[in-house]
């Protein structure tokens, strides 16, 4: 009889612990939909109108327009509270003026981050170049709201997002670094320095990079169409795995057209070899280059802020949050092919 109780007791208490188990693994699902809300078109409209406004002076590597768009981007995750992974307060990666030659003035990379909860020395980096043109000889103002204003603000609604997260106990697995880089325009030189001369993060602990460069507008191939729409280029270059959670991440919250023409190796444009993330690619790190194609405007005064799609923007920017998000949260780290 005693021998039956204890029988009993034992099974409703292996019943209860494998209850309570099941309860909290099912606490541990969250929704960053909750998170992604945080990401709105007014916000991104407000900030870019900013950013690609004449004061900012086409923000040329080096020059007066440029420092006013590094204080910019350093105010904004001063008051999130995302720090810096420098140093306190230090949101600047110094990169002197000998290593651009050609009378190019000392710059600057921006760079935050989220520490990850789980698995803080891998880490996903997000990128977009900071700089512009600059003014053209007539005195015409660059203001390069999508070229590479759209990226800018999209990262700085994606920290916020993800700091959302943070602050509601749900922060990501893995670190997540907030990467703006100088110098895109003249050569790739912000990337490449911090790729080749001073990677904050080792390159080995780098899981994979997503870089924004143009997402803020329609090319002529989408205009009639009216549908929302991205190309994506390399994602399938160093990672299969990153391409199938890409394209998964995309069938589930939005079915946007992903167009892959720039990403065929025999593509005469290059782009591959042409915007942030190839610094990244060459050392054997997968990334995904989000890009809405070139337009009338590319690189020219009239790439203004009222041109810009917003809705679209924030679509897109969601996209990438939610990329992201998987990235960081997956159990295991990206295969690298």
């Amino acid at each position: 009889m005693n021998k039956l109780v204890i029988l009993i007791c034992a099974t409703a208490f292996l019943t209860s612990c494998s209850s309570s188990q099941n309860k909290n693994k099912t606490e541990k699902v969250v929704n960053p939909e909750t998170f992604a809300t945080t990401i709105t078109a007014s916000e991104l409209k407000d900030m870019l109108y900013t950013y690609a406004s004449d004061e900012y002076e086409g923000r040329k590597t080096g020059e007066v327009g440029q420092k006013k768009a590094i204080e910019f981007i350093k105010n904004i995750y001063q008051t999130n509270n995302i720090p810096s992974p420098i140093a306190k307060d230090d949101y600047f990666q110094d990169i002197p003026a000998s290593y651009f030659g050609s009378g190019i003035k000392d710059s600057e990379n921006v760079i935050a981050y989220i520490k990850g909860s789980e698995k803080p020395d891998e880490v996903i980096i997000i990128s977009a170049h900071l700089d512009h043109i600059g003014i053209s000889n007539n005195g015409d103002i660059n203001n390069g709201a999508d070229d590479d204003g759209s990226g800018t603000v999209a990262i700085l609604e994606i920290a916020e997002a993800f700091k959302a997260a943070e602050k509601d106990g749900n922060g990501p697995k893995r670190t997540i670094v907030f990467l703006h880089v100088t110098g895109e325009e003249l050569g790739l030189y912000g990337s490449r320095y911090y790729a080749d001369e001073d990677p904050i993060f080792p390159l080995k602990n780098t899981v994979a990079n997503l870089n924004i460069d143009m997402i803020g507008r329609i090319d002529p191939k989408h205009e009639e169409s009216g549908k929302n729409y991205l190309y994506l280029i390399g994602s399938d270059k160093l990672s299969k795995e990153l391409h199938n959670l890409s394209e998964d991440i995309n069938k589930k919250y939005f079915n946007l057209e992903f167009d892959y023409t720039y990403n065929e190796d025999d593509d005469p444009n290059r782009f591959y070899y042409r915007s942030d993330h190839y610094n990244f690619a060459k050392n054997n790190i997968p990334v995904i280059f989000y890009f809405n194609g070139t337009h009338a405007d590319y690189h020219k005064p009239t790439d203004t802020p009222d041109k810009i799609n917003y809705d679209f923007l924030e679509t897109r920017a969601k996209l990438i949050f939610y990329t992201a998000w998987e990235l960081a949260n997956r159990e295991e780290r990206l295969k690298l092919d």
